[in-house]
């Protein structure tokens, strides 16, 4: 597996998979660029070498074929823009056939080509082959950038790495430091270690949950798959979100810490409402007995500060999921007080890895991005790594 730090692209055409599916406005405008700039270290290192950057990316989820609605061209400014306004960025509209690659061959150093969608096609989400093939034709290095679409076997981000031989694929900057976060965690950690489990449902964290229960010291469980464990216990919940089918396997995990010796660590109490909307009553309750007709909508101050503590003698963080209903106002505390509490950990010495849509969003709303050790771009594709699975976008140039 080539470094790619350590590799010289001078005269160099690197066919690079970057995740630019970003959200646009109606006018075609990137309204959140952060996928976009993720990949610029990577970009730039293959342009300052003296070398040329071929792009290839998705756009949402065409159904038939082209459609101005997806088409990666609306990006050319922004990226052009994000380039410093000096790098020719040209467009290709499409990623295979006689454009694409009479672009590609007059490509000269310090160039950008951008591709059309490859979802465009349909043999890109199927893995064909004879499609990798066509792309990979396009440039003389392969570069995989996009952890984000990590685990999916498609075409551009697993099957293209097998035309390619050994030093000629390799990781962007961006799945470079994924990945290694990734294995901190997962490998290389250090004691206390705590997971930080949160969101709406068990039945989406169950496997995340059974492969930590190996690894971590303390697992805290908020959000709302917090209720389930609660009833599970006996507990009263009201209202409160809950999986009854769950009930059992929620059980089954607070008996499989206790023989491992991790601390499942449930919120005392809960900042409740007599409704699922932002203006609604508020109150506070213990976890475990929520009046009928009230729920659980965000952790309490006490379960902030017992969380807190649990969370400021680690060594080891990972964050997957919010404490309760952020996105409102009155439900934003526990979320916040554990961003806050990561990040006094981190400066103490800890190495915490934010991971998950809601996380990342969290902790970027509340400003502590720039506070913690590695925020992931894939929430998916991250989730999978934290399963135990092997992705196969990294599998392709790991095993290659």
């Amino acid at each position: 597996m080539s470094v790619f730090s350590d590799f010289n692209f001078k005269g160099v055409k690197a066919l690079v998979r970057v995740d630019f599916n970003v959200p646009l406005n109606e006018q075609f405008e990137v309204t959140d660029d952060n996928r976009m700039t993720a990949a610029l270290p990577t970009i730039k290192k293959i342009l300052a070498d003296g070398g040329s950057v071929i792009l290839m990316s998705h756009l949402g989820r065409p159904k038939d074929g082209p459609v101005n609605k997806y088409s990666l061209k609306h990006l050319v400014p922004h990226l052009s823009k994000l380039l410093g306004g000096n790098t020719p960025v040209l467009f290709a509209d499409d990623c295979i056939g006689e454009q694409a690659t009479l672009t590609a061959g007059m490509l000269r150093s310090g160039e950008v080509l951008l591709l059309e969608n490859l979802r465009f096609y349909k043999e890109e989400e199927k893995g064909d082959k004879a499609f990798a093939e066509k792309l990979s034709k396009l440039g003389d290095v392969y570069v995989n950038d996009a952890f984000g679409t990590a685990h999916r076997a498609h075409a551009s981000t697993a099957v293209i790495a097998e035309f390619f031989p050994k030093g000629k694929k390799m990781f962007g900057l961006l799945m470079e430091g994924e990945v290694a976060s990734a294995e901190k965690v997962l490998h290389k950690f250090e004691k206390p270690f705590v997971a930080i489990i949160g969101g709406a449902k068990v039945s989406d964290k169950i496997l995340i949950i059974e492969n930590l229960l190996e690894r971590a010291t303390d697992i805290i469980i908020g959000g709302g798959m917090a209720y389930t464990f609660c009833k599970a216990e006996g507990g009263k919940i009201g209202s409160s979100l809950c999986e009854d089918d769950r009930l059992e396997t929620a059980l089954e995990i607070l008996k499989k810490a206790e023989e491992k010796g991790v601390i499942i660590h449930l919120p005392s109490d809960s900042v409740i409402a007599d409704k699922f909307d932002a203006n609604a009553n508020t109150s506070t309750a213990p976890s475990a007995a929520i009046p009928d007709g009230w729920m659980g909508l965000d952790i309490g101050v006490n379960a902030c500060e017992q969380f807190a503590n649990v969370i400021k003698r680690s060594k080891t963080i990972l964050w997957n999921g919010p404490m309760g209903v952020f996105e409102m106002a009155k439900f934003q505390h526990g979320t916040k007080c554990i961003a806050q509490s990561i990040a006094e950990a981190t400066k103490n010495g800890a190495f915490s890895l934010i991971g998950g849509g809601d996380s990342v969003a969290a902790i970027n709303q509340f400003g502590f991005h720039d506070q913690v050790s590695y925020v992931s771009t894939g929430g998916g594709a991250l989730l999978e790594v934290f399963e135990g699975k092997e992705l196969p976008g990294i599998a392709a140039i790991k095993n290659g």
